[in-house]
């Protein structure tokens, strides 16, 4: 995996799933913010009229020459939360993400938010 201050070098990138099917592009990555750690990347999808950013999770994602890999389908990945391409995150839509993947959410001990864009 790349560490988050990497992400200038990756954005823009192929994001391809686990049976190597272009999913999007990269544009972004979001840190959990009790770690540190990247949590989740924004990909860029849909017709050139109609972009949005939807959160894949990184956990397993591996990076290979001008690509990230995915563990998550393609079809999962599309169907995930989105916002605008110039949009963030609210912090009331982060549970979402994390449940459409079926992980748990957890927000900070004093109620902070658990991700932060890189």
């Amino acid at each position: 995996m790349f560490e988050a201050g990497d992400i200038r070098e990756w954005r823009g990138h192929d994001v391809v799933d686990a049976d190597g099917h272009k999913i999007g592009t990269l544009e972004s990555v979001y840190v959990d913010t009790a770690t540190d750690q990247p949590s989740f990347a924004t990909v860029t999808v849909g017709l050139p009229t109609r972009r949005r950013l939807v959160f894949v999770p990184l956990t397993g994602a591996t990076v290979g020459p001008g690509y990230l890999k995915v563990p998550r389908p393609k079809s999962q990945v599309k169907h995930a939360p989105a916002i605008d391409t110039d949009g963030e995150l609210p912090a009331e839509g982060e549970a979402a993400v994390f449940a459409h993947y079926e992980l748990d959410y957890v927000p900070g001990t004093g109620g902070e938010r658990r991700l932060a864009r890189r």
